[in-house]
């Protein structure tokens, strides 16, 4: 009896240990790690929570309903959306487990923590910012301070074009404009395409909130 446990204990020493539970598996709010390649045309709406979803899934958060922090104006027969109106309620966590914001109030007041060591992608990953090369701090939004739309959304995200804009935040909090320190509210784009956002300091990055 005493060399079978003995044995027990040895397979179990020699065993692969089961993976650790990181942060991810609290993961609800990143920045885009990738753009999905065409400037601030991200497929609409529709499209900016597919591609939330498909990294938060890359990051093994795949099981919640996620969506792009992105307001759009009213077309084709469809109401305008605010940003704030479609992430959900909170709390949100970064890829560290950093909580980032409570609620809804908090994330659009001055007691959130984003900041460029908060506002993290979906891999934990810091986003370059202003002094960084390249500088990719602004994050497409549409957005106005309250977390209402802007009307500057690049044809409701589905242009590329350069004789329209979109609001854009600024993650890490510094730069220009007429907000320089707001996360989505700073400045309009010079245009839509990935050669309009660049100048500035873009890349079609935008946030991903989880909604529940």
């Amino acid at each position: 009896m005493k060399r079978i446990a003995v044995l027990g204990l040895a397979i179990a020493l020699l065993a692969p240990s089961a993976p650790a539970v990181t942060a991810q598996g609290n993961l609800s709010f990143f920045i885009t790690s990738v753009g999905p390649g065409k400037g601030a045309d991200l497929g609409g709406l529709a499209g900016a929570d597919a591609h939330c979803s498909a990294l938060a899934k890359s990051a093994g958060a795949g099981n919640r309903e996620w969506r792009a922090y992105l307001s759009a104006t009213a077309a084709n027969g469809q109401p305008a959306v605010n940003a704030k109106d479609r992430i959900g309620a909170g709390p949100w966590f970064n890829a560290k487990g950093v909580q980032v914001a409570a609620n809804v109030a908090d994330l659009h007041s001055d007691s959130n923590k984003l900041s460029k060591e908060n506002s993290l992608t979906e891999k934990g990953d810091v986003v370059k910012g202003r002094g960084d090369t390249p500088n990719q701090h602004d994050i497409l939004t549409g957005t106005n301070l309250d977390g209402t739309g802007s009307g500057a959304t690049c044809n409701n995200w589905t242009s590329s074009a350069g004789d329209s804009s979109a609001t854009v935040g600024h993650f890490d909090r510094q730069g220009g404009g007429a907000n320089p320190t707001s996360w989505h509210s700073a400045h309009p784009s010079k245009g839509c395409g990935l050669e309009h956002l660049r100048p500035t300091g873009g890349e079609g990055y935008f946030y991903c909130f989880a909604a529940k």
